[in-house]
């Protein structure tokens, strides 16, 4: 079973986070959450679901996961200029490793760097952002390239946990 990240911050959409969490859980597979502090309550925009911080980013390594998933909302706007979450995400995509990002999600792509010559799918009033990054944009409920997985908004999510699930060993 897959051991995976979930990347969040306070003021994540309450279903990007709890619907792909609990199908990676209810699937076997182990899911640490990652955010700034160990043990800080996280909470939703919605104020529907909250979870706490199982570890700080700067206590975990790339290399102790096998995918990321980063849900939307706020969350990845709170996440993107942390280095620490930086450094993760490029050591994840440097080793191949499945990085899913939904909504707002790849806005940590972008801080990273890491859209050059990629096609995705985001929250469309991202569109110009993922564009300017260097990524084509894709108007579809999931976009898979190479190691991406990348949806748009709450109702793609059967679409996204699907493709996660396909990837996750």
């Amino acid at each position: 079973m897959s051991n995976v990240a979930f990347l969040l911050a306070n003021d994540f959409e309450d279903s990007e986070m709890k619907v792909p969490y609990d199908e990676v859980i209810k699937a076997g597979h182990q899911a640490d959450i990652i955010g700034i502090k160990k043990g800080e309550t996280l909470l939703g925009k919605k104020k529907e679901v909250s979870y706490a911080a199982d570890k700080a980013i700067a206590d975990v390594q790339a290399g102790d996961y096998d995918a990321i998933i980063i849900p939307g909302g706020s969350s990845p706007e709170n996440l993107r200029q942390n280095a620490d979450i930086l450094k993760f995400v490029k050591e994840a995509n440097e080793a191949g490793k499945p990085i899913a990002s939904i909504c707002h999600g790849p806005q940590i792509l972008i801080s990273a760097d890491l859209l050059k010559g990629r096609t995705i799918t985001c929250y469309p009033p991202l569109k110009d952002d993922v564009v300017n990054a260097g990524a084509e944009f894709k108007d579809e409920e999931v976009v898979v390239d190479r190691n991406y997985i990348t949806s748009r908004t709450p109702k793609d999510e059967p679409a996204f946990v699907r493709e996660i699930l396909k990837v996750l060993k």
